[in-house]
């Protein structure tokens, strides 16, 4: 099976609509949405479209339950919690019942999917560090699991030892005795200096993964930031990928 694996979206239509064009050269079999779909950028209608248009696999972020009323945004910093706000007053009925009918964790022969971490998904913790990654591979009954939430693309790997080691790396060859968890970065909000979208590819029969950057007019979505009223911050980060 060859997998096409995004997330945090946050309704930047532009970057969404440059990663589904590369993903046409990709020979995608099935895609698989780590969440936050919406959130922070102007287009949170649309983007739910595209996205449902590729048929995908899709778990809850923090953001999708927050715009439906399912997680609340008491926890977000101001800016974040005002994109919220203003998310919920531009979905329609349709896209709240597909935000609503997401859940937290999927899992199949080949992977296992979760927005923040397999420990209490509910509480859409950060992935930051090794320690963190460890309580997840705890609950890992395969070998691969993908996540997003950070918005910083890597991989924690856990060798036959049981040590835990991270890569920033954009290419993973698996092992048969090792458990990895990839970050897939975010689409349409990254914050490690890139600010080009973030993509993944994983290839179950060749047992590779790959993290792709894709450029897209990031002015263009900066712009509709700022004719929305949402806050300027939003807009200037996308910028530089912060």
């Amino acid at each position: 099976m060859r997998y096409g694996i995004f997330s945090d979206i946050h309704s930047n239509l532009e970057a969404l609509e440059a990663v589904i064009a590369a993903y046409k050269k990709e020979s995608i079999e099935k895609y698989l949405c780590l969440g936050d779909i919406v959130g922070y950028a102007a287009n949170p209608r649309e983007c739910i479209k595209k996205v449902t248009g590729l048929n995908p696999v899709a778990v809850a972020g923090n953001h999708d339950w927050a715009a439906v009323n399912l997680f609340s945004p008491e926890c977000f910093n101001p800016a974040a919690a005002q994109a919220v706000f203003w998310t919920r007053s531009r979905l329609e009925e349709k896209n709240k019942s597909f935000l609503r009918s997401l859940e937290l964790v999927y899992q199949n022969e080949d992977l296992v999917l979760v927005h923040g971490t397999l420990d209490q998904p509910q509480g859409f913790n950060y992935m930051t560090d090794g320690f963190v990654a460890s309580e997840s591979f705890k609950l890992m009954e395969g070998s691969v699991c993908f996540v997003g939430h950070t918005h910083l693309p890597g991989v924690f790997v856990q060798d036959k030892d049981g040590c835990t080691h991270y890569s920033e790396s954009g290419y993973c060859q698996l092992k048969e005795d090792s458990k990895y968890i990839v970050n897939a970065g975010s689409v349409g909000q990254p914050r490690d200096g890139n600010p080009r979208a973030t993509y993944c590819v994983y290839d179950t029969r060749k047992r590779k993964i790959w993290i792709k950057r894709i450029e897209y007019d990031v002015k263009a979505a900066r712009e509709k930031i700022l004719a929305s009223g949402l806050p300027v911050f939003l807009g200037d980060r996308i910028l530089v990928g912060r």
